[in-house]
């Protein structure tokens, strides 16, 4: 097996196969082992996160006011120097993984020379040949950039360039209100920007449930955050001073810096594709069937590069179920449950669905919240505005959604998922015990709100 790529879905083809007992290779730039997911995406934008919280002292300040920092002047150097050490541990682990398990590693880039065959460009120049039984493409994706704007890396930027700033800026407008766009208008909110929001829609993330978005939305006003929805942006100007963002309806912006942040676009266009026989949409997506087949059966495709979800948790599951494939071994489908993780300040997680979807599908469903501040361990950590939501199904008490905002939102949706996942019910909720003080007690807080009120509703009845 050859895979093209070695972000977390081409790792983990890579890897299973190994342990599949395949002869394996992995094709890669040298300065991108580990992918965008290592060096400009998932991994330096959650250290950087860690990095502000830390350094502002942002969770800190319901305790000790809100004055309190850690650092009075953070610069990017500050930023930078957690996001490096992290980048370059993970690089270490990666390649080790690759080493142990006998995975190749050949350093350049690929294109394919006709459906079976590889051509690698490698630094020095020099051209390699290599054929492969099956083919597995996990090249990621990059920032879509708009042609009308010139992007100049520093006060014009994309998500990639953000670890390139020389500076914090005073201002910033963040254009597209996306997972992307949020989490970095929520962090350089935290270091002390005046950020502003641009989103053509009239909202923002509007796949994650209301009263987590208005919680969101309050937050990070609070941070002097502006929106501006339903906006599009006309022109951005770049000046001696700044940048100057002009809008359709004629509003105009000044700021330090503009990011923008307008969706991803498959790294497919310098695969030369046709020579396997396959194509990519506008969007450099690959199509694929439930094992993640091309049109081209024995070359699979995996990760950010087949669009939705696009999340580094799934596209390692991708990965491995395309090898377990590719090699004749059984494999159960992914579930149709996944966790969303996003890394705003504070954290959102949910797995099912939402109420609106709910209210649509014209499913019956009670509620059950808990929220941080009445939870001893929310206090202990200074964290007063967070909530735990259950969805609950009257009917056969099985939970249809769980919602999170706020500290560990990321690692508490698990215990739902897991309940979800095994088919339980609000009653394991209710009767399981919890260690206190502990977050994950707002499972029980929220179970006993929900049934307590399909009690109310049974009572009336009788």
């Amino acid at each position: 097996m050859l895979v093209i790529g070695s972000g977390p879905g081409g790792q983990k083809a890579a890897i299973a196969a190994a342990k599949l007992g395949r002869r394996v290779a992995v094709v890669d730039r040298p300065d991108m082992v580990g992918g965008v997911s290592i060096h400009t995406g998932t991994i330096p934008s959650k250290t950087l996160r860690e990095a502000v919280l830390y350094l502002t002292g942002l969770t800190q300040r319901d305790m000790y006011g809100q004055s309190y920092r850690l650092k009075e002047d953070i610069t990017v150097a500050d930023l930078i120097t957690r996001t490096r050490h992290v980048v370059s541990r993970e690089v270490d682990v990666i390649r080790n993984q690759l080493a142990r398990n006998q995975v190749s590693l050949f350093a350049g880039t690929g294109r394919f020379a006709d459906p079976n065959t590889v051509s690698v460009l490698e630094l020095n120049g020099n051209e390699k040949l290599l054929s492969a039984e099956h083919i597995v493409i996990a090249t990621g994706t990059r920032p879509a950039r708009p042609t009308s704007v010139e992007f100049d890396g520093r006060s014009i930027m994309d998500s990639d360039n953000v670890l390139d700033l020389e500076r914090v800026p005073r201002s910033m407008v963040i254009v597209g209100a996306g997972v992307i766009g949020m989490e970095y208008a929520s962090m350089f909110a935290a270091l002390g920007s005046k950020v502003t929001v641009v989103e053509k829609r009239p909202g923002m993330l509007d796949f994650c449930d209301v009263e987590v978005i208005e919680s969101l939305k309050y937050h990070l006003r609070d941070l002097a955050v502006t929106f501006r929805f339903g906006e599009t942006v006309a022109a951005v100007e770049r000046h001696p001073k700044g940048t100057l963002t002009i809008l359709e309806s004629g509003k105009k912006i000044p700021a330090d810096a503009v990011m923008y942040s307008a969706g991803r676009q498959g790294l497919t266009d310098e695969l030369d594709l046709d020579k396997a026989g396959l194509t990519a949409d506008k969007r450099g997506r690959i199509k694929v069937d439930e094992h993640y087949r091309t049109e081209v059966p024995h070359i699979y495709a995996v990760g950010d590069v087949i669009g939705f979800p696009a999340l580094a948790a799934t596209s390692m599951e991708q990965g491995r179920m395309a090898a377990y494939h590719a090699c004749g071994e059984p494999v159960h489908g992914m579930f149709d449950l996944q966790p969303i993780g996003i890394y705003t300040i504070p954290e959102i997680s949910f797995i099912g669905r939402t109420e609106d979807q709910l209210t649509e599908d014209r499913v019956p469903f009670e509620v059950g919240i808990s929220r941080y501040r009445e939870l001893a361990r929310g206090q202990i950590i200074g964290d007063s505005h967070g909530m735990l939501k259950l969805l609950v199904s009257p009917e056969d008490r099985t939970l249809l959604g769980v919602h999170c905002f706020g500290t560990g939102a990321t690692e508490l949706i698990h215990i739902g998922q897991a309940v979800m996942g095994c088919g339980g019910t609000v009653d394991y909720l209710v009767d399981a015990v919890f260690n206190y003080p502990t977050l994950a007690e707002s499972y029980k807080v929220a179970a006993l709100d929900a049934t307590n009120k399909i009690r109310q509703i049974d009572r009336l009845k009788d």
